[in-house]
């Protein structure tokens, strides 16, 4: 049997890198950059884990699957997430998103046209700016 364009290769966990993520979070590709030019990734945060503040050059849009988490945009308040939430980021948006601090929360990661580059990374998300979603 021949590979047609709708087959995915196997997929594989990696543990979410440290220097994008506070805490412990493991990051499954589920479809790499193909003809679409689209990544699709499942991110798993362990309670209290979040990833730095970033940004897209082409958007991106999370589809939470389990638990409870948050997203937050630079400058505005942060919005809890539960399992079929939706959110579409527009290009160049600085946010994070992460789980709250006594749950697990998983999310797809869909992120078009990588072509433009996948993220821009920014600093971690102190303590306080954490302890406040919470509020």
């Amino acid at each position: 049997m021949s590979d047609s364009p709708n087959t995915s290769p196997a997929t594989s966990t990696k543990r979410g890198p440290a220097e994008y993520f506070s805490g412990t979070s493991w990051v499954t590709m589920l479809a790499g950059e193909n003809a679409t030019d689209c990544t699709v990734a499942d991110v798993a945060f362990e309670p209290g884990c979040r990833n730095n503040w970033h940004s897209h050059p082409a958007g991106q849009i999370l589809v939470v699957t389990t638990g409870r988490g948050y997203y937050q945009e630079k400058g505005q308040p942060a919005r809890l997430l539960r399992a079929g939430d939706v959110i579409s980021i527009a290009p160049d948006v600085v946010h994070w998103h992460g789980a709250a601090a006594d749950s697990l929360f998983s999310h797809l990661a869909i992120n078009p046209n990588v072509s433009k580059g996948v993220a821009d990374w920014l600093a971690p998300v102190t303590e306080e700016e954490y302890r406040a979603a919470h509020a």
